[in-house]
């Protein structure tokens, strides 16, 4: 059978010294593009556009501090503990998006502290963006040729041809597109449910559903981590249990209630 075979450069452009990146420019570009959004957002609902310039910056930085160090300490810690200074070259590569989206929790709590916004209300709402960011990484990875499936003979596989000529399960492009999936759903969600209910519900759903199809997925992966757990579970699968176990108590919470309060 004739597979698919990606062979495109991860660098977009050189000029000199300097390479524009795929993952870069899809992931800044997000965060533009979610920035847009928010804005959409905050003017439907009668809130300030201004200060969201000042949020950017805050989910950019919390995003990148929180998903470098999740990936150096979670993923490698043998190596970033034996060569700390290596933890602050993020040009190297390794980001973990579980540390990504922790650091986004704290930057926006930050946030909300200084700008007097609610915490629960923005958070709902970030959400939304969020998953295009989410999305926007995965493309990044593909490009990329990382965070690789494992060989597969179904007729969609892949050959990465910059790591080797096998087969494998386009397992990036499987996350890109179940988070686009989940976007569309919020999206209705965000425009059909009562805005007191949205923003109970929709940081649990996020949490929820996210990272069960993290978790998922994670069986189609091949190996990230540089040790091995005395457990059935990946690395990635261990760091996102939490979040679903929050997700689906959060949602539980949120639905009942909603229940209590329309009586």
């Amino acid at each position: 059978m004739d597979y698919f075979t990606w062979n495109i450069s991860p660098v977009l452009l050189e000029l000199g010294p300097l390479q524009l990146r795929w993952y870069g420019l899809l992931f800044v570009g997000s965060f533009f593009l979610g920035l847009a959004i928010s804005k959409w957002i905050f003017q439907r609902e009668g809130r300030d556009p201004e200060a969201l310039d000042t949020l950017l910056i805050y989910t950019l930085a919390g995003t990148v501090i929180g998903a470098r160090l999740m990936h150096c300490l979670a993923y490698e810690p043998h190596y970033y503990l034996s060569h700390p200074l290596e933890i602050l070259m993020v040009w190297k590569g390794g980001l973990a998006s579980h540390g990504g989206m922790l650091g986004v929790i704290i930057a926006l709590w930050l946030f909300c502290r200084r700008h007097k916004e609610s915490f629960f209300w923005l958070l709902s709402r970030i959400t939304i963006p969020g998953l295009v960011v989410a999305a926007a990484v995965r493309f990044g990875n593909f490009f990329n040729s990382e965070i690789l499936g494992k060989e597969t003979d179904l007729p969609w596989a892949i050959i990465f041809e910059r790591v080797d000529m096998l087969p494998r399960h386009p397992v990036q492009l499987y996350e890109a597109f179940s988070y686009l999936a989940i976007l569309g759903l919020f999206v209705i969600l965000y425009k059909k449910l009562a805005p007191e209910f949205t923003t109970r519900l929709l940081p649990g759903l996020f949490l929820l559903m996210m990272f069960t199809v993290r978790f998922l997925l994670e069986y189609t992966k091949t190996k990230q981590a540089a040790y091995t757990w005395e457990i059935p579970f990946s690395t990635g699968q261990m760091l996102s249990l939490p979040f679903i176990i929050i997700g689906l108590v959060w949602v539980i919470w949120a639905i009942k209630v909603n229940k209590v309060k329309n009586k």
